[in-house]
């Protein structure tokens, strides 16, 4: 069934996989290409930006023990910020979920994803760790305070081949086409913005009150006060 507006979106993919090719990295393009076909066949169009974190491990890690943010950690937030829908994808080990995956959304700044819709998705050599993504991912977004999906994803060695995959990733797909068609984001933020605890930053850059140019200010980013 197709709506009577057209829409265009832009979806986001965050993917934490280290190899190549990456279980985790297909997981999540499967997923995307699911999300945009079932968009099309509701008459919205949707542009894929894929950020793969491996790419932004030095950056990440700078972020995390100096909160200095490089160029293309930047551009990963932008993108972040700009998106309609994300699917965050991680890799599970030792019962967790990636450390590069978790440091990069910690990163953020707390108002960033504020009723974004997200799916959330995971890989794992083995069946036995197929709760940490409704047990430990879900919970970090909570505090994030996105809106995820009630479908979550797992996908474990033997599962590929299984159509149970097919199904839950049709299923996921179509509640985050659903979340951004319906403007449920604009709508919360617009309506409950200022209800939030917002930290220093967390207007997304728009603050007018506080001076980003003060000598303070630069010494505390790295820079010369002179």
């Amino acid at each position: 069934m197709s709506t009577n507006e057209q829409k265009s979106f832009t979806l986001v993919v965050v993917t934490a996989g280290t190899s190549d090719p990456s279980s985790t990295r297909m997981l999540a393009d499967r997923t995307a290409q699911r999300v945009v076909a079932v968009a099309d066949g509701r008459g919205h169009a949707v542009t894929t930006r894929v950020i793969d974190l491996r790419e932004l491990a030095t950056e990440i890690t700078s972020a995390v023990v100096s909160q200095l943010i490089g160029p293309k950690l930047r551009e990963a937030i932008a993108a972040l910020a700009a998106a309609d829908g994300i699917i965050a994808s991680t890799p599970v080990y030792k019962a967790g979920p990636s450390g590069l995956f978790t440091s990069f959304f910690q990163v953020l700044d707390d108002d960033l994803l504020i009723a974004k819709p997200v799916v959330l998705a995971a890989t794992a050599g083995t069946a036995r760790h197929a709760l940490v993504v409704d047990d430990q991912v879900r919970s970090l977004f909570g505090y994030l305070r996105t809106t995820t999906a009630p479908t979550s994803l797992f996908a474990s060695t033997e599962d590929w081949g299984e159509p149970a995959l097919n199904t839950r990733i049709d299923r996921a797909a179509r509640e985050l086409v659903l979340f951004m068609e319906s403007g449920l984001a604009d709508l919360i933020r617009d309506e409950s913005w200022n209800n939030y605890r917002h930290q220093f930053g967390g207007n997304g850059g728009a603050e007018t009150e506080i001076d980003l140019d003060s000598d303070l200010m630069r010494l505390a980013t790295g820079g010369s006060a002179i």
